[in-house]
C-alpha cells in the first residue's frame, strides 16, 4: 500500500474515532428537549397561537418621508 494511501486511512480513522466520542443522548430525550423549546418559544409567524407580534421599535419611521437616505 503506498504511504499516500496508508496516511488518509489513518486520517479517516482518526476522524471516526473523534465522532465516535462526541456526546449522544436519547432520542426521547431529544424530542422533550425540542418540545419544550417549540412550546415556550413564541413564533410570530403563526399569528393564531401566538397573537400579533409586538411593535417593532426599528421599523417604526419618524417624521415623514420614505426614511431613505442617499449618501
Amino acid at each position: 500500500m503506498s504511504e499516500h494511501k496508508y496516511r488518509k486511512i489513518v486520517e479517516h480513522n482518526r476522524r471516526l474515532k473523534e465522532q465516535l466520542e462526541l456526546p449522544r443522548i436519547p432520542v426521547s430525550q431529544a424530542c422533550e428537549s425540542l418540545t419544550s423549546y417549540m412550546q415556550s418559544t413564541k413564533d410570530y409567524l403563526l399569528p393564531s397561537i401566538w397573537g400579533p407580534p409586538p411593535q417593532d421599535p426599528f421599523a417604526s419611521q419618524t417624521g415623514g418621508g420614505c426614511g431613505c437616505s442617499v449618501m
